[in-house]
């Protein structure tokens, strides 16, 4: 099955405990299509500025990722600054150029139209529902969002929820979406928003995934070092939708597995800055880390 994410390809500068480094690639459709390439055929729709090397496209082409969804615009890419605390799981934004990325609107290119899933990244809902718009008939649409959304386009966000089977959000996120505390509470509520499943991605803590008639919990993999959390949550949700448009089941068995591939490669993503983990990847390095976690979690 045909994967479609919408989301942004960006620079990014970065410094962790363990290090700086500035002008890397980064984005959310970056890590996710990276993700997903190692189970199925990923399309991006992303803008970028002249000033995008070439050769980090050719890397994307080579993995299979089309980018013909790619535009090339005038003016500089999108870059994001960040810095992380001790605790890994908190962060600050340093600086935020949208450049190019500031009038993005999104053109699915007519061999996109007919793709079985689509991915939104934590673009503009209106946007969102853009693209869903392009789209002939999807069979899964899974949906991010972020805390900006959430606060200033309620109604937009609510419209699109209606439209999206996954959505994948933070704890924070789905507390503030919701207004509970409780994340049990929460998630209930969410649910009845429209999405049939919901992940909420807990940094450390792993991930927790609600449906209408279960709970499921997985842990994040036991890693001696995080050295970048960077698009984590993206390299997440590329692994999960990856692996079901792999096995073209939606059933509960299926998403469960989808999971923990989401978490293999978001363990996979923090041992390095960027994605640099990835490009080095394997499909064996996959698969044995795969074994790996059910390993960890069979009793």
């Amino acid at each position: 099955m045909k994967i479609v994410v919408v989301g942004s390809v960006a620079f990014d500068n970065v410094e962790t405990p363990f290090g700086k480094v500035n002008d890397v690639i980064g984005g959310s459709a970056t890590f996710f299509s990276v993700a997903a390439s190692f189970f199925a055929p990923v399309a991006v729709v992303a803008v970028v500025g002249h000033d995008f090397p070439k050769r980090e496209l050719e890397f994307l082409r080579r993995r299979g990722i089309d980018i013909s969804g790619v535009e090339i615009a005038d003016g500089p890419t999108f870059r994001w600054t960040g810095r992380y605390h001790e605790d890994m799981n908190l962060r600050d934004t340093l600086d935020l150029q949208l450049n190019v990325f500031a009038d993005f609107k999104p053109k699915l290119p007519e061999s996109y139209r007919a793709a079985e899933i689509c991915f939104l990244s934590n673009i503009h809902p209106s946007l969102q529902k853009g693209v869903l718009d392009q789209l002939r008939a999807p069979q899964l649409v899974g949906a991010d969002t972020m805390t900006h959304w959430i606060q200033d386009t309620p109604d937009e966000l609510r419209d699109l929820l209606r439209r999206a089977e996954v959505l994948t959000v933070n704890d924070e996120e789905a507390r503030l979406l919701s207004g509970e505390r409780n994340i049990v509470l929460a998630a209930r509520k969410i649910l009845a928003m429209g999405p049939k499943s919901l992940l909420i991605k807990r940094g450390e803590y792993g991930v927790l995934h609600f449906s209408a008639d279960s709970v499921f919990a997985v842990p994040a993999f036991p890693l001696e070092q995080v050295f970048d959390p960077t698009g984590a949550g993206d390299a997440f949700a590329g692994g999960f939708i990856g692996a079901l448009a792999k096995s073209a089941d939606f059933s509960a068995k299926s998403v469960r597995r989808a999971i923990v591939y989401g978490s293999v490669m978001a363990s996979f993503v923090v041992e390095k800055f960027s994605f640099d983990r990835l490009r080095e990847l394997t499909d064996e390095d996959v698969e044995q880390r795969y074994r790996q976690f059910v390993a960890l979690t069979e009793f």
